[in-house]
């Protein structure tokens, strides 16, 4: 969510520094769910869960400070002034143009699916799938989460390394994802095979080769100009924790679904997520059939 903010400093930031700004901002958020995991599982029987709780409320306020005294404040020539004619109209703050761009409606459904759902699995349904799927105890679920996280952080470091030069070579991030993502497609169709023989290795390796849709954030705000950069990467932020929403609520009531159906509970889990890979399969396909000229 800090990239659209971020963006607003396009004045400061070449496209090679957001790249890396963006992959290192997702690798501060696998940072903390790496702390929500096997940490979390050692002081539960310390502390409890309204301790907890207690705890992360006063994480958050200190980050707030500190955001509040760290960050610039905003550009002195981007405020309007009472100096400034009457004749000048007020500049629009409509999502209108954001909506109509193709390239957005491009990425939208892969941002609400794919990249949605893998959010969903990392943060929701990769610890039940490894207890009531493959058999972990909770402490197993909260390594193997533990796992998944560290790969996601070391992921996204990663690709704040290597992308600026892959860039230059022509690897762009919608060329990138346009490869990367039939990679997480084949991945999570063996993890739905495999059945109770998946772990969290499985899920840390699709988690891996979806992070290429990570990309789509900074190359979203680079199609538009300044003015707009940060309203783009809200509503495309906001499609993003829709989907994450969806998938979270929706694998839910998916699994409760076949299993009223009568299906066994690995089977149902299998179901609901062959229910996901369709999804995420149809907005590959919308992904690929809108053709737009945007090298980013």
């Amino acid at each position: 969510c800090l990239m659209a903010p971020l963006t607003g400093y396009r004045r400061w930031f070449d496209g090679a520094t957001l790249l890396r700004a963006n992959s290192w901002m997702l690798m501060t958020g696998s940072l903390g769910m790496l702390a929500s995991t096997l940490p979390v599982q050692w002081l539960m029987p310390l502390t409890g869960w309204r301790p907890l709780f207690w705890i992360l409320a006063v994480m958050i306020l200190l980050a707030m400070a500190a955001i509040a005294w760290v960050v610039p404040r905003w550009p002195r020539d981007a405020v309007p002034t009472s100096t400034a004619p009457r004749t000048v109209s007020p500049p629009s703050t409509s999502y209108a143009e954001v909506w109509r761009s193709r390239y957005f409606r491009k990425m939208s459904p892969l941002a609400f699916f794919n990249y949605g759902g893998m959010v969903a699995m990392q943060t929701l349904w990769a610890g039940p799938w490894m207890i009531r799927v493959a058999g972990y105890t909770p402490l197993e679920a909260a390594t193997g989460l533990f796992s998944i996280n560290a790969t996601m952080l070391v992921t996204f470091w990663s690709w704040g390394m290597v992308n600026p030069r892959m860039a230059q070579r022509g690897w762009h991030a919608t060329r990138l994802i346009a490869w990367g993502v039939p990679i997480s497609l084949v991945v999570l169709a063996v993890n739905i095979l495999a059945g109770a023989a998946t772990g969290w290795l499985g899920w840390a390796l699709f988690c891996l080769t979806s992070s290429t849709l990570g990309l789509a954030q900074p190359a979203v705000g680079m199609t538009f100009r300044a003015a707009l950069a940060g309203r783009a990467l809200s509503a495309f932020n906001l499609v993003m924790f829709a989907g994450v929403f969806v998938m979270q609520w929706g694998l839910g009531l998916a699994v409760d679904a076949f299993r009223a159906a009568g299906l066994a509970e690995v089977a149902s889990f299998q179901a609901a997520m062959a229910v996901f890979l369709c999804c995420c399969i149809v907005s590959y396909g919308y992904f690929l059939s809108v053709k737009v000229d945007n090298p980013s």
